[in-house]
C-alpha cells in the first residue's frame, strides 16, 4: 500500500467518522458560533452565520 492509498484510506475513515457524528459536529459549530457572536457583541453576526453555514455544508450527511 503506497502513501497515496494510505492517505485516501485515512480521508475515507475521517469522512465516515464525521458522518457518524454529524449531529454532534453541527451542535458544536452552532455553540462555537454563538460563543463568538456573543464575545464580539454581534458585530460580525453575518460573517459568523456564513462561516457556520460553510462548516455545516462540509459535514457529510449522517449515514
Amino acid at each position: 500500500m503506497g502513501l497515496s492509498d494510505k492517505l485516501k484510506d485515512a480521508v475515507d475513515k475521517g469522512k465516515a467518522a464525521a458522518a457518524k457524528n454529524s449531529d454532534k459536529i453541527t451542535g458544536a459549530v452552532d455553540k462555537a458560533g454563538g460563543f463568538i457572536d456573543q464575545k464580539t457583541k454581534g458585530k460580525y453576526s453575518d460573517k459568523i452565520e456564513k462561516g457556520k453555514a460553510a462548516a455545516k455544508k462540509a459535514i457529510p450527511p449522517q449515514q
